[in-house]
């Protein structure tokens, strides 16, 4: 029986047995448009990551930040969710899946029709203010942005984070809006770099994780300590962990089964194997 065959036949085994915790990363997103840094598909960063201490204390630099999210903000929200997505929201509603944990800030879980989900480093389609933290749709942002910015057009390529490059030049004389309600500066409601994500939510993770019966990896290159802590909690309990992703990972030692395939597909086949219906 060829290595692939197999290891599906032992992933549906141990993903039928149910009480599944989720654990996703950009790979799952890929085949829906968005790239990743890491994977196949993954594309070296072309412009610095924006900070929360730049962020807050910058003015230019949250111009430079929206300018770039606003352009970037059209493939993302475009984005819809592919059969990796629709395959989990699938093992969900069989009641295979006890909860999922994602590093994706897409939304595409959601939209897929999955309910459990927490959203490690949150969403891009909320915004926060950062003086009265009320949290508004992204696209009412976006409409007033363009309200703001009539005749402004820049074009650049998108980051998998879902900003843009763009010049100088072209955010040059862009508009930022502040909160309708205090006047307060906005930020995308998730997680910068040099942000911490909340300890309650940090917890709730791990709390769905250690009252699992089995964690699966989906394409998570668990290269940084966001998500290869989960991984580590699990083994720590002796948990199984499967691990289905294009390319090794950093949490590969510590499974139960990996498997090296595309997540679409895979995804779709233990679908199958396990009558999840609705699909």
């Amino acid at each position: 029986m060829e290595a692939t065959e197999l290891a599906v036949r032992w992933l549906a085994e141990l993903v039928g047995r149910g009480g599944v915790a989720v654990l996703s990363g950009a790979g799952l997103s890929t085949e829906s448009g968005i790239p990743d840094y890491r994977g196949p598909t993954g594309r070296a960063r072309r412009a610095e990551p924006m900070t929360y201490q730049k962020f807050v204390g910058s003015a230019e630099a949250r111009r430079r930040y929206w300018a770039r999210s606003h352009v970037g903000w059209r493939q993302i929200g475009l984005a819809r969710p592919n059969a990796g997505h629709r395959a989990v929201a699938a093992l969900e509603r069989r009641g295979l899946v006890a909860g999922i944990v994602t590093q994706n800030v897409d939304g595409l879980h959601q939209a897929a029709g999955a309910r459990r989900v927490i959203e490690l480093h949150g969403g891009l389609d909320r915004v926060v203010c950062l003086s009265c933290r009320e949290r508004t749709p992204r696209t009412e942002l976006e409409r007033r942005l363009h309200a703001a910015n009539p005749d402004w057009e820049a074009a650049g390529l998108i980051n998998p984070d879902g900003d843009a490059v763009l010049t100088d030049e072209q955010v040059a004389g862009f508009q930022v809006v502040d909160c309708t309600g205090c006047g307060g500066q906005l930020k995308p409601d998730v997680i910068f770099f040099g942000e911490n994500v909340p300890r309650p939510r940090v917890d709730e993770c791990f709390a769905v994780v250690a009252g699992a019966q089995a964690l699966l990896v989906l394409g998570s290159s668990l290269k940084v300590r966001s998500g290869l802590r989960f991984v580590a909690k699990a083994a720590a309990l002796g948990i199984p962990i499967a691990i289905v992703n294009q390319g090794p990972t950093g949490g590969d030692t510590e499974a139960t089964l990996t498997l090296d395939a595309p997540l679409g597909a895979t995804l779709s086949n233990l679908v199958t194997r396990l009558g999840a219906h609705e699909f």
